[in-house]
């Protein structure tokens, strides 16, 4: 089967290089993105691997299944950047990506703690000499109550990590899990945007999750709450955010992903200007963290998204179970 993966990053050669040994599969490997274009050279009877920055919607659906093209694969978690319900229509098979949990939970715990500990202050601080104590006065998570909003692996993964440090640990999802009740106490969403000091967000970018973090939700919290997005920067508002850092009804924010990122993640802007004003003048606050889309990145969790964004096609494509199958 001829595999196309477009959007390959150099630390993800290795590991296509070793899946290329595998038998009956030939792979060819592309940086750019999989555009019109590269859609009409794609071959009949062949899959197609992606990663995130690049929307797949009706017109490029329906080139991929004129093409003859038998499955798509995102070597991510999420996959709000193709149109599922449309591909299912036409017949053409998606799968999405699986990595473990921890690498997203461990990073979730990191951005909670350097928010608490004014880290970036600190950081800067010590830069230029300055060891001064003014301003940078934290707090411990022990007397705090942390609401986790979706209780997947990796929401549930970071309500285990959690407990361990002795916080009162509220958590939301339309279903409950029974693993986590061990560890949290499941209340309605409003109650936890009331209750909650942390606030840390963990479900996919669905239409009934887009913007759930705006004006009206953020007027529910507690004053000086500190929001996390390790997920997807369309969950939150980025002018409902900014106005809440400027009146200081927000605390602090832990931002590994920041709404309209996509002409800038991953990609080396140092000699560029930054023309999302929204995005440049968030990011520059002294209580806003802001990392280049990582949490992700550890070597275990790039290795398993390549190898299931290869396998997955060979499942679909022999008609075998393909645990991470969208449609």
């Amino acid at each position: 089967m001829k595999i196309y993966a477009f959007e390959v990053r150099e630390d993800e050669r290795e590991y296509f290089e070793e899946l290329s040994a595998m038998p009956d599969i030939e792979l060819e490997l592309h940086p750019e993105a999989l555009t019109m274009d590269h859609i009409q050279i794609l071959e009949k009877d062949s899959g197609v691997s992606i990663l995130g920055m690049y929307n797949y919607r009706r017109p490029e659906l329906d080139l991929m299944k004129k093409q003859g093209v038998i499955g798509l694969s995102t070597r991510t978690i999420g996959y709000n950047h193709i149109d599922v319900d449309y591909a299912g229509q036409i017949g053409l098979h998606v799968c999405n990506a699986r990595y473990d949990p921890h690498g997203v939970a461990d990073y979730t715990l990191m951005m909670i703690l350097l928010c608490l500990r004014n880290y970036k202050q600190a950081l800067w601080r010590t830069q230029v000499n300055d060891f001064s104590l003014t301003g940078l006065m934290g707090k411990e998570l022990k007397d705090l109550t942390v609401g986790v909003i979706g209780t997947g692996q990796i929401g549930g993964t970071v309500i285990r990590e959690l407990s361990g440090f002795g916080c009162s640990i509220l958590a939301y999802d339309s279903s409950e899990n029974e693993d986590v009740k061990k560890y949290a106490h499941y209340v309605p969403l409003e109650t936890l945007y009331r209750e909650s000091d942390v606030i840390t967000l963990h479900v996919p970018l669905l239409k009934e999750t887009y913007h759930m973090v705006n004006a009206d939700t953020i007027s529910m919290m507690k004053k000086g709450v500190v929001l996390i997005n390790c997920t997807r920067g369309a969950l939150t508002d980025i002018k409902a955010l900014t106005a809440g850092i400027e009146s200081e009804h927000i605390g602090a924010l832990g931002l590994d992903c920041m709404e309209y990122e996509e002409d800038i993640v991953h990609k080396d802007l140092r000699t560029d200007i930054l023309s999302n004003r929204d995005m440049a003048y968030l990011r520059q606050f002294k209580n806003v963290i802001h990392t280049q889309h990582m949490a992700f990145y550890t070597d275990s969790a790039v290795k398993s998204m390549v190898r299931r964004g290869v396998c997955g096609l060979l499942e679909m494509a022999e008609g075998k179970p393909c645990s991470t199958q969208l449609c």
